[in-house]
């Protein structure tokens, strides 16, 4: 299961190498607040190096989809199977976290989300995106973007 993240009493645990630790977290118990609250879902995270493999398959749907390559080492990933959907999370050590919604039927919704904390430029390798913005109590000022994914990925 790994990791639990307390949306409560935010921790920065497994973030700490990032420069931004304290907003990285701040967004990470965004999320574990969202999936408690939508789907009554513990959100949990792993060590990056512990799940290669999913780390893997989101870098190909990056890759093939958009030409995308995160420079940014991943630190932590959750990796979430709610109402017939994949829902990876990979939190990087620049700030970045990224979210993949990969819905297993076919015809399901299906896209690659990024979120910036307070304080984090866009990565070079996103600048071409559009970023809203959104507030949340636990993170400040999120911006956020996103993809659809158009070709088929399926996890093995």
């Amino acid at each position: 299961m790994g990791h639990e993240i307390d949306f409560v009493n935010v921790s920065t645990a497994g973030l700490e190498t990032s420069p931004h630790a304290e907003a990285l977290a701040g967004l990470r118990a965004n999320e574990a607040r969202y999936f408690k609250n939508k789907y009554d879902h513990v959100f949990a995270t792993v060590p990056a190096a512990e799940t290669s493999e999913v780390v893997a398959w989101v870098e190909r749907i990056l890759a093939e989809e958009r030409g995308l390559v995160i420079a940014s080492p991943p630190l932590e990933v959750s990796v979430a199977d709610v109402d017939g959907i994949d829902w990876i999370h990979v939190f990087y050590e620049s700030g970045l976290g990224l979210n993949v919604l990969y819905t297993r039927a076919d015809g399901g919704k299906r896209a690659v989300g990024f979120k910036l904390p307070d304080g984090m430029d866009a990565p070079e390798e996103l600048n071409s995106f559009k970023w809203a913005r959104q507030k949340s109590k636990l993170a400040g000022t999120i911006r956020g973007s996103y993809f659809v994914i158009k070709g088929e990925h399926p996890r093995s």
